[in-house]
């Protein structure tokens, strides 16, 4: 699901959720002034309820309503978020494609692990020469959602604006709004999503 032309205003989101050790949920958003993320503008963390287990294929019906938590997302001109737009070349609508229409905006979605029917995803190179990014859009053309996860912000894998990598992220307590440094340093986001989330939020 890749119609449409590549966003060209209002503030970009990017959101993620991981489960929290002591139950539930927290989601997280950063904004952004600009869809490359070099200039992030402020975040959004929510507490969310505890998730009915992953099932393959259907990570919307799990994801949706979580990557929705944070307020503040409104007037927003791009959403990115993990997991596939669709899930094969027929357009199985995955969380991208729930997304775009619940939200009405354009969505890039970056997934680090291949799903097996996503042969149409377009294969991105950050940071490591052997294991891609996998991006799909809904409402914007594949090519340039690949393009525009390849140009953010930061040299590794996973780009700069790393929700997760804020540590008011991860506190299981109360919602917040918080600034973010103008940069974020992405070994770390990888590493913080690696340890705090070793189920991902990277399935279709």
């Amino acid at each position: 699901m890749d119609t449409g032309g590549p966003p060209d205003c209002g503030l970009r989101a990017a959101v993620d959720v991981h489960d929290l050790s002591t139950g539930g949920a927290r989601a997280a958003a950063v904004l952004a002034a600009d869809a490359t993320f070099a200039h992030v503008l402020a975040g959004r963390t929510a507490a969310v309820p505890r998730a009915a287990p992953y099932q393959p294929g259907e990570f919307y019906l799990r994801e949706l309503p979580r990557c929705a938590a944070p307020d503040g997302l409104n007037g927003l001109g791009l959403l990115v978020t993990d997991g596939y737009a669709d899930l094969d070349p027929e357009a199985r609508p995955g969380l991208g494609a729930h997304a775009h229409p619940e939200s009405g905006i354009a969505v890039t979605t970056v997934a680090k692990p291949r799903f097996r029917t996503a042969t149409h995803a377009a294969p991105v190179q950050r940071g490591s020469p052997v294991r891609p990014l996998f991006v799909t859009a809904a409402a914007m053309p594949a090519a340039d959602a690949a393009d525009l996860v390849r140009r953010m912000a930061d040299r590794y894998r996973l780009p700069g604006a790393a929700p997760r990598r804020h540590p008011r992220a991860r506190r299981p307590d109360r919602s917040h709004h918080y600034r973010l440094p103008a940069r974020l340093t992405c070994a770390d986001a990888r590493n913080a999503a690696d340890a705090d989330n070793p189920t991902g939020c990277d399935a279709a």
